[in-house]
């Protein structure tokens, strides 16, 4: 695989010319892992930033009781790495992070990043907009461990990320939201039936966008 011809699909560098690219590259490097294997435990630090090319990605923490506490997934063409402090020259764990999927994945040098990019005002807000993006995430784990009840977070999952829902297992879907898979069940079949989703070969369709987003935001449907 050429870093080249995969760089440009992640949205931070898709609109960098040529020039710009192969200063990327040079700083760069590709790196592949198999299913199951971890990339970094919570508290460690790299001095790399990571984005996934290909495969699938699970975040999480565990519990002072060795419970596993799932975050959420990380999927093609997205940063991996955690960032908070743009001027510290490392980068922290602030989870696990481990892969359900051969993966490959971008690797590329923080500290010659800084300098050759984000110190010359280069990719400093697109990154910055992918790093509030990915604190939206984080509002939304917080939510649904907190506030959500389980039609809220079925509703959001399927407003925000129905790609996701689409690619994965009612099982794995359940797994995320720390439901039952007979809750999940449940919940469908009422959004179904209130003609808020249509559901086809196991695949979902939202005909109702706008009464799937008042579950969530506290109106009532």
């Amino acid at each position: 695989m050429l870093i080249k011809d995969n760089i440009k699909d992640i949205e931070l560098f898709s609109d960098l010319n040529n020039a710009l690219i192969d200063k990327l590259i040079s700083i760069s490097s590709i790196k592949r892992y198999g299913k199951n294997t971890i990339l970094h435990y919570e508290g460690e630090s790299s001095k790399n930033i990571l984005f996934l090319l290909s495969g699938f990605i699970k975040i999480f923490k565990v519990d002072k009781f060795d419970n596993e506490i799932f975050l959420y997934y990380v999927q093609e063409n997205s940063i991996i790495s955690e960032l908070s402090d743009l001027g510290k020259e490392e980068i922290y764990s602030f989870s696990n992070a481990t892969f359900t999927q051969n993966s490959i994945i971008l690797s590329i040098n923080y500290l010659k990043f800084k300098e050759l990019f984000l110190d010359n005002n280069i990719l400093s807000l697109k990154l910055i907009k992918i790093i509030l993006e990915k604190t939206h995430i984080l509002q939304f784990v917080l939510n649904r461990e907190l506030v959500f009840d389980a039609s809220a977070k079925v509703a959001y999952m399927l407003s925000t990320d129905l790609e996701l829902v689409n690619k994965l297992k009612r099982q794995e879907i359940s797994f995320m939201l720390h439901i039952q898979p007979e809750t999940l069940s449940r919940v469908l079949k009422k959004l179904s039936r209130n003609n808020i989703i249509l559901m086809e070969n196991s695949k979902i369709k939202i005909i109702d966008q706008d009464n799937l987003e008042s579950i969530f935001s506290g109106v009532a449907v």
